[in-house]
């Protein structure tokens, strides 16, 4: 705060602030001039409150809002509501989240369901395949390693499929995990986009009847000055 800047004390909590960081009274919206004078009654129109107790009040309308339907909050709610009060920001690269510190296991899933649901993966499978029956099939240098029906490379195919089928299922279990985390961010900052816009749906509000009035008392000067300058002509 500059040493020349205009301080104003709060009604609240009696703390000296510069008069950039406190709100009179007189220009809150309805809702929170309403909770004001209720828990603070003592307060006058030409009164100032901080920011940090702009904020509080603030929290409260929305948790009185968000309980409306008689429930629970949620965590995520709860979170939204505590982020608004300290006014911090909510939204954040959910990557970094979902990626801090992966184990070797989901990191070794993650690659072999990648390298499984490849073209690579399916035409070298069915390469060795084609080298594995012609192979068989001619009889190179005299010799049947598993001849027809071929046995061996049916139990090679079972234990390929029994080992990746998990594998897959522990990769698709991570991706669920990703999916739960970014939606309930969306979630997040979805629900305080929507009560940021609310709250300057009720400042517009504000601000149009504040003008509305200031206009009338403008135009009522005006037509006492005409009339007095009609009764002079």
């Amino acid at each position: 705060m500059k040493e020349s800047e205009p301080t104003e004390k709060c009604a609240i909590c009696d703390k000296t602030v510069a008069l950039s960081e406190s709100v009179p009274v007189s220009a809150l919206r309805k809702s929170i001039h309403s909770l004001v004078k209720h828990k603070f009654p003592h307060t006058k129109e030409s009164d100032h409150i901080c920011l940090a107790c702009y904020e509080t009040l603030r929290s409260q309308i929305m948790l009185r809002e968000l309980k409306k339907n008689e429930r629970n909050l949620s965590k995520m709610e709860k979170e939204v509501l505590a982020k608004l009060e300290s006014r911090e920001l909510i939204s954040t690269n959910t990557e970094d989240v979902i990626e801090k510190n992966p184990s070797f296991g989901d990191q070794l899933a993650d690659k072999i369901a990648a390298f499984g649901g490849s073209w690579t993966f399916i035409l070298t499978f069915m390469g060795i395949l084609v080298v594995w029956i012609t192979i068989n099939s001619v009889a190179l240098l005299g010799k049947h390693f598993d001849p027809y029906p071929f046995i061996l490379l049916n139990l090679v195919l079972s234990c390929v499929a029994a080992m990746q089928a998990p594998v897959i299922m522990m990769s698709q279990n991570r991706q669920e995990a990703k999916d739960r985390i970014r939606s309930e961010h969306d979630y997040m900052v979805n629900l305080k986009a929507e009560i940021e816009i609310r709250a300057l749906h009720e400042k517009m509000d504000h601000l149009l009847r504040s003008q509305m009035h200031t206009l009338m008392e403008y135009q009522d000067a005006q037509l006492e000055l005409l009339q007095k300058i009609s009764k002079k002509t």
